[in-house]
């Protein structure tokens, strides 16, 4: 009798592993977490210190520890090249690969605002160029003409060529890089008004009304679009089923045999 009892108790907890496998998986598959991107969060925002001396990015739009005033700035003295060369990475790894629409676009909005004069034949000049880099190796990079003394709305578009498909975790998150060198303000106006040089990069929350966020059309990975890029997704198996199913489906095997085994044991 007692070998009986125990089998129809190993069913039964089976049977109740199962149970919490169908309410559970699907549970933990939903969890997400803001900072990092997916289909439904795929703007990646900029955020920094007041000097720029720290610039991060992640898919967050609420951040308490970048700058008060919604932007960072660089300030250069009379006289003085102003000169920037920074790069705004990613705060934490992403937790799985990003995969983007190969038939889609990326979207870079920057909002600017910088002093500076003109290029010379004798002067260093650089204009800005904003870079987008997979990891350590850059994917696009544009070059743009800007005013000085005024804010500048930049709006870049980027096809999805094949080596964006895919952003492995851990070492291929995305990241910007800002260069610009241009020679400070100097004329005869100079010696009544400021010519000190400044470069202002506005964060993605500021009140000056510009907008700093970059659009990723990201897909799932599971996605057959996404196949047929530098990368195919990894094989995993998927069957198409919800979250959690294999799983319900290798313990239901498990309960079934220990029920079966235990009828078998009341017919002999």
């Amino acid at each position: 009798m007692f070998p009986m009892v125990g089998k129809k108790f190993s069913a039964f907890t089976l049977l109740i592993v199962m149970l919490i496998a169908i309410t559970g998986a699907p549970a933990a598959a939903q969890a997400t977490d803001a900072k990092q991107p997916s289909v439904d969060n795929p703007h990646m925002h900029v955020w920094g210190t007041d000097n720029i001396g720290q610039c991060w990015t992640h898919f967050d739009r609420n951040e308490t520890t970048s700058a008060v005033d919604g932007y960072g700035q660089k300030e250069f003295a009379d006289n003085q090249q102003v000169d920037v060369n920074f790069n705004c990475a990613m705060s934490e790894s992403f937790k799985s690969d990003m995969y983007l629409n190969p038939n889609g676009t990326i979207r870079v909005d920057i909002g600017i605002y910088i002093q500076s004069g003109d290029c010379t034949d004798t002067a260093e000049c650089q204009e800005l160029r904003i870079s987008l880099m997979k990891g350590s190796m850059i994917v696009a990079q544009q070059e743009f003409a800007t005013n000085t003394y005024s804010d500048e709305q930049i709006i870049w578009e980027i096809p999805v060529a094949d080596n964006m498909t895919r952003w492995n975790k851990s070492f291929e998150e995305p990241q910007l890089q800002f260069e610009y060198s241009k020679p400070n303000p100097a004329d005869i106006t100079c010696v009544v008004f400021d010519c000190s040089g400044m470069f202002r990069l506005y964060y993605s929350e500021n009140s000056d009304g510009l907008n700093t966020e970059i659009l990723f059309p990201v897909i799932n990975a599971s996605d057959p679009i996404a196949v047929g890029g530098d990368d195919a997704p990894p094989s995993t198996g998927d069957s198409g089923l919800l979250p959690g199913f294999g799983l319900l489906a290798g313990v239901g095997s498990l309960a079934v045999g220990a029920v079966a085994a235990s009828r078998q044991h009341r017919e002999a």
